[in-house]
């Protein structure tokens, strides 16, 4: 669902998706000297943030068009195309690892944490997020919108493992992975958006969001796009920005092995 859409993830969802780049970075405890490897980099918002700590950045994306970007962006930065679960990487190379926005999108969750587990050295540490289940204005939006347009949504496939999208349920899936001391949050604040910015991540084809408005005929997209103008027009602040609520999951957790 990411792939091609590496220009237009950076240019709507990014800034959302960075919001949280220095809690999670405080929760891996990375600072200076730390040897850190931030996997699902995207276009390497939580790679620069840990290179102006002062740390030793790994970062790896499975998509082609984000690795360029995050090699730009995080000049310093050790970028490499890699896929979870399966990294080439060594074991225990790493005193922290980060995944912002990442298990909620791989096929495996656990899998996948028992992955970067493995490329954890004894003692070091791991940072998540993940968007929690409800909370989020900025998507219900476009949910809305589809809504009003009568737009068809395709069935995806659903993970062979999943998890609730909770404080709780995230914890537990670190704890299943292998993780110690696993603690968890929620991170909530308020993301500001130019509306046509906002609406240029699904018309660009930005994540599962994206796919189903532009799978649509040119006519349903035009009335979703009009829905979605209609339903912005009512939120937009006086400055002309949209006030987006947003709601994430924190969870942090040691590598004891």
């Amino acid at each position: 669902m990411w792939a091609g859409a590496a220009e237009a993830y950076a240019g709507s969802f990014a800034a959302l998706c960075g919001a949280t780049a220095e809690a999670l970075l405080d929760a891996a405890e990375v600072g200076a000297g730390t040897r850190v490897l931030d996997v699902g980099t995207g276009p390497g918002t939580v790679a620069a943030a840990a290179l102006a700590r002062g740390a030793e950045v790994v970062a790896v994306d499975a998509e082609p068009g984000m690795v360029a970007l995050a090699a730009a962006n995080a000049p310093g930065a050790e970028v490499r195309h890699a896929v979870l679960p399966g990294l080439p990487l060594p074991d225990g190379s790493f005193d922290a690892v980060v995944a912002n926005f990442v298990v909620n999108h791989v096929e495996d969750p656990g899998a996948a944490l028992t992955e970067l587990r493995r490329v954890a050295r004894p003692g070091g540490r791991l940072a998540v997020t993940i968007w929690a289940r409800t909370g989020n204005e900025g998507m219900s939006l476009f949910d809305r919108a589809l809504d009003e347009a009568g737009a068809q949504r395709p069935v995806f496939a659903a993970r062979p493992v999943d998890f609730d999208r909770t404080v709780e349920g995230l914890r537990g899936l670190l704890e299943r992975a292998g993780w110690a001391d696993v603690a968890g949050g929620e991170l909530a604040w308020t993301h500001r958006a130019d509306p046509e910015v906002w609406w240029s991540g699904p018309a660009g084809g930005v994540a599962n969001i994206g796919l189903v408005v532009t799978g649509q005929t040119p006519e349903v997209f035009a009335r979703i796009k009009s829905a979605y103008d209609r339903l912005a027009a009512e939120q937009v602040a006086e400055d002309g920005l949209l006030d987006l609520p947003a709601l994430a999951l924190l969870a942090s957790g040691r590598c004891d092995a």
